[in-house]
């Protein structure tokens, strides 16, 4: 039970440094990033952020339902 609900903590911690990274590379990279995927995908800028900000608030969602409250239910059951 310690070794899952360490293994939870991390895995919530690690996800949620990723999100940050994606949303800071957005934030402040977002024509350099948008002229990559433009290479490969014929794509408007409308739908390049569209896509980002649900994909963010996606895998935040994930993050929540899959790491961060199974970490905390195991955490006050200890």
């Amino acid at each position: 039970m310690e070794t899952l609900t360490q293994f939870l903590g991390w895995a919530t911690l690690i996800n949620y440094v990723i999100l940050c990274l994606w949303f800071a590379l957005f934030a402040y990279a977002k024509d350099w990033l948008y002229n990559l995927h433009s290479n490969w995908f014929d794509i408007s800028k409308k739908h390049f952020e569209m896509f980002h900000y649900s994909g963010m608030a996606v895998y935040k969602m994930f993050i929540i339902f899959f790491t961060m409250i199974p970490f905390c239910i195991l955490l006050f059951m200890m």
